[in-house]
């Protein structure tokens, strides 16, 4: 049922909380949310691409990824399936800012014409998994590099269990490679300005549909050529969406995923003395043993302390904007009864 939807990723799951969330509704279709224009969405469906209105009522707001219900009566998005999963970051506000919905993986973008940011990849790292996706460190700009292979092994070695691609779109190194990680999947490209990243996406699509701009020589920076985050439909198969380049990964992550990006160092302090150990000088810590012997280098253990208070922060800034918004509801909810009584 609804074959058409396939290559934008439908499948059994989508097709039980559609059934679930039209029972009892007027004709009604899917679709696949493929970009956001402000008050209305583009709808990727299994007829032309169109863009549509969202109801005030809806919640959550769809973003790019979502998979939603369209009205055929009204001509509107009435309705959000449940998420697999949601990249999202600290807004400049503090606040949360929901990216894309519905990824499988997170292509950390980095260009080798410039220095490689350790804290950055690791911040991205801590976003893939609280998104509930997997995280690849893709290394553009191969050609631009003396010793990439050299970098991708540091950087792999930094961050055990993450997979590093080495990439170049000028000799096609690593496009397979990472055709192969999109089959059959949703791929989101994150990363810096100039990265890259929508050199990258025009080879994976196989078409210039994204525009692309030199970098400044000076510093290696780039123009936010991607205004908007976009999804595209890969020839290979599989679903890649192209994001802005972004200037600061502000963590708005469960400290859950902070472990995750951390397994090794979550390792290790099961053989700590104290189960609430926070590794910063308590008597019988194992992850500051392993940090005397060699085994673990004291910058892991730094990025970590760096995380968790990030996460801790984000976690409570959290709880503030669940408050007020409980708190929003329950003054809104006090003014109908009281608008009821007077009646």
């Amino acid at each position: 049922m609804h074959e058409a939807l396939l290559p934008f990723g439908w499948g059994d799951r989508w097709l039980a909380l559609f059934a679930t969330a039209t029972d009892g509704r007027p004709p009604a279709r899917p679709g696949r949310v493929a970009r956001h224009d402000g008050v209305a969405v583009l709808v990727a469906g299994e007829g032309e691409t169109e863009s549509l209105p969202v109801l005030g009522s809806v919640d959550p707001i769809p973003v790019v990824g979502d998979w939603v219900v369209v009205d055929d009566a009204t001509k509107a998005v009435v309705a959000v399936l449940d998420r697999a999963s949601l990249l999202r970051r600290q807004d400049p506000d503090g606040g949360e800012q929901p990216l894309v919905a519905n990824l499988d993986v997170l292509l950390i973008t980095c260009g080798l014409d410039r220095p490689v940011k350790t804290g950055r990849i690791q911040r991205s790292i801590a976003l893939a998994w609280d998104a509930g996706a997997s995280p690849v460190v893709v290394l553009t700009k191969a050609d631009l590099a003396e010793d990439p292979d050299a970098t991708a092994a540091a950087i792999g070695a930094a961050n055990p269990g993450v997979e590093v691609i080495v990439c170049s779109t000028v000799d096609g190194r690593g496009i397979d490679a990472v055709q192969a990680l999109a089959a059959g999947r949703t791929i989101v490209l994150l990363g810096e300005s100039g990265a890259g990243k929508s050199t990258l996406a025009n080879a994976l699509v196989g078409e210039d549909l994204i525009a692309t701009a030199a970098v400044r020589e000076g510093d290696a920076k780039g123009r936010h050529t991607t205004t908007r985050r976009e999804l595209h439909v890969l020839p290979t198969g599989g679903v890649l969406i192209d994001t802005p380049g972004i200037r600061g990964v502000g963590l708005w992550v469960d400290p859950d995923a902070v472990a995750a990006t951390f397994d090794d160092v979550d390792a290790l302090a099961a053989g700590c003395r104290f189960n609430d150990c926070a590794h910063a000088g308590e008597p019988g810590c194992a992850v500051a043993a392993a940090v005397e012997t060699g085994d673990l280098a004291p910058e892991r253990l730094e990025a970590w302390h760096t995380l968790q208070a990030e996460a801790a922060s984000a976690a409570l800034r959290a709880d503030e904007h669940a408050a007020r918004a409980a708190g929003r509801r329950f003054g809104r909810m006090a003014r109908q009864v009281q608008q009821h009584k007077r009646r």
